[in-house]
């Protein structure tokens, strides 16, 4: 079993110098371009570093804003139910003391403009003012 050999087209063997001219332009052009691709792949890897790094500080940074954010909720949440709890305190004394005004003006029996009390848990929107209780000179009330 022979095999058949065609002509070799290797430069060395005598081919056509405008050939082999072509041949050394067209490695060399091919060098050229794989060292720019190289370059480009290389410069990109850098650019993308680069920028995991970016990402990761502003990450960082992201996570720490976060952090005080939820303490500081944490903090107003806090005082919220205190002031919360503080409200219903007042407001559970504010009745008591319009209950003595109540049993004061039926046993007196003077006028006492006994005030409405608001429930600022069920209208957060209105904000709570002082109500000032009146009452006229001549009154005079003694618990005993």
């Amino acid at each position: 079993m022979g095999s058949i050999q065609g002509p070799a087209s290797s430069g060395s063997d005598g081919g056509s110098p405008v050939i082999d001219e072509r041949k050394r332009k067209r490695m060399l052009s091919n060098r050229e371009s794989a060292r720019r691709s190289r370059m480009r792949k290389q410069k990109q890897l850098e650019d993308l570093a680069d920028e995991i790094t970016r990402l990761q500080g502003a990450n960082t940074q992201l996570v720490q804003n976060i952090k005080a954010k939820e303490e500081a909720y944490i903090e107003i949440e806090s005082a919220t139910n205190i002031l919360r709890a503080q409200t219903t305190e007042l407001t559970d004394r504010l009745r008591f003391l319009n209950s003595i005004l109540e049993i004061a003006e039926e046993v007196s029996g003077f006028s006492v403009d006994i005030p409405e009390i608001p429930d600022p848990l069920l209208e957060p929107w209105q904000i709570p003012h002082q109500i000032p209780i009146m009452a006229s000179a001549d009154m005079q009330m003694t618990l005993h």
